[in-house]
This record gives structure tokens, sequence and C-alpha cells, in this order.
């Protein structure tokens, strides 16, 4: 059986908030949070590395396939296209079932460091000249997630 991303997210949820409840009790909350979102974002860069070599390439159009093949893999997003070209990747989340597996194990606020910050360091690592900008997420309690992807052109 193929473990998609989502599936990866749904069996790492009750194990992440149980080691992370640990530390916190162990070392404050302050500091757990901060050493687990310096934890993610190195895993984040490793994993963008790994799609550049696995998919290919590191164009934007092998973004685009990455998020619609593995990120949305198993109706895991709901998106909207705005925008897809060599310079843009533009789309809206509407529907994010990896902030329903964090609600289900009551630990949606770290979901926005389990999942959602993953996202920045993943790009620059995955293509250090493609930006994401994004001002809302489905995880923080807005309707949509705003994902723009922008490649600045090297000097």
């Amino acid at each position: 059986m193929k473990l998609t991303h989502i599936l990866k997210r749904e069996i790492q949820a009750p194990i992440a908030k149980t080691i992370l409840e640990g530390f916190m009790v162990q070392f404050g909350k302050t500091e757990a949070i901060k050493a687990l979102n310096n934890i993610i974002e190195e895993d984040a860069k490793k994993s963008g590395k790994e799609m550049a070599h696995l998919f290919g390439g590191n164009s934007m159009k092998d973004l685009a396939k990455i998020v619609r093949e593995v990120w949305a893999e198993d109706n895991a997003m709901v998106m909207d296209f705005l925008e897809e070209s060599d310079d843009k990747l533009s789309f809206n989340v509407t529907k994010c079932r990896y902030a329903e597996v964090y609600e289900k194990n009551k630990i949606r606020e770290l979901g926005v460091c389990l999942s959602c910050n993953r996202d920045k360091p993943f790009t620059k690592a995955f293509n250090f000249e493609i930006d994401l900008i994004r001002t809302k997420t489905i995880m923080e309690g807005e309707k949509i997630c705003d994902f723009r992807f922008v490649k600045h052109k090297s000097p």
C-alpha cells in the first residue's frame, strides 16, 4: 500500500502530539515549539531537495506537478488554480484535509508548525529563485489558503 502525503500526516499527528506534549512538560512550551519549528524547517528543506531530484527538475511546472500529485493526492486539498506560467503559480485551497487531521487530533494550532510552516523552506530548497507568498491559511481559521509562488529572475 502506498502512503500518500495526507496519510503520512494522519499517522504522524498523534505521535507528534505525544512527543511535543512530553517536550513541553520537560522544556516548556516556548522552547518545545521553537525546537519543533527548527526541526520541521530542516526536514522541509530536505524534502524540497528530494522532490526536485525525484521529479527531475525544479521549475514552476515541476512544482505545480508536486502540488497536484503529492500535496493534493487522495483529495488532501481542493484547489482553484488562478495562474500557471514559467514565473508564477497561484491557487487557492478551499478545503484542506491537513487541517482536519490536526483538528481531529486536537492539535490544530500545532498544524501550522507541522504542515503550513514547511511550505516556505520547502520552496526555497526546491528552487532558491521561487518565493512563496501566502497571507492566510485554513489551518489558522481562514476560509482559504492563498498560495502565490513567484519565480525571480537570476541577475
